[in-house]
């Protein structure tokens, strides 16, 4: 026997589920974060959803990144060069640290600011800060920085993407969909490193 063998042709189901359920409620929070922004009448509502939202992503994130260390993934497409597979692996963990560190901002920003973290009728979250002016404005800066970098990013993400299914077309999305991937569309590059510890 010689040879590396090759990895799954698609992500496993449980990755898949996790991931088209994380990109709902990463769009649904663009765009409560953005009509929060530009709606003053609406604020106090959207506000009550954007919170637990924000708690709701950072627990799925744990369990996507269970998953994502317990999982095979497939290989690199062949299509994809050397650049391209290290750029898209440290894109990776960021995104997974933005997602992770987000939430944890916003929960500390109103844990200074000595609000109620409501997550839905009775039930709220203990601070994880004590309250201080200061901690609130440096957590409410980080939250906006953060926020516009995430936004970025996805979208830098969701540009590659579309770049290598409409330009090269490589069947990067079937990777990730439901429809059986093609034999041609198994990669056959070294397999990809887990990403590391954050």
């Amino acid at each position: 026997m010689s040879g590396a063998s090759r990895g799954p042709a698609r992500f496993a189901l449980t990755s898949r589920l996790l991931h088209w359920t994380m990109a709902a409620m990463v769009l649904s929070m663009f765009f409560i974060g953005a009509s929060m922004v530009t709606s003053l009448a609406s604020y106090h509502r959207l506000v009550s959803i954007h919170r637990p939202l924000g708690i709701a992503i950072l627990l799925l994130v744990v369990v996507r990144y269970i998953n994502r260390r317990l999982t095979r993934l497939p290989d690199f497409l062949e299509t994809m060069s050397s650049a391209e597979r290290r750029l898209a692996t440290w894109s990776e963990r960021c995104l997974y640290l933005l997602m992770f560190g987000l939430p944890l901002i916003g929960w500390g920003m109103l844990s200074a600011a000595g609000d109620p973290i409501v997550l839905f009728g009775r039930t709220h979250l203990p601070p994880i800060v004590p309250r201080s002016a200061g901690l609130y404005e440096l957590f409410r800066t980080a939250h906006t920085v953060f926020a516009y970098l995430f936004f970025f990013m996805v979208l830098a993400h969701l540009s590659g993407v579309l770049v290598h299914a409409i330009v090269i077309r490589d069947g990067i999305l079937r990777r990730m969909t439901w429809p059986p991937a093609r034999p041609s569309e198994t990669a056959t590059a070294p397999q990809r490193p887990p990403p590391s510890e954050p």
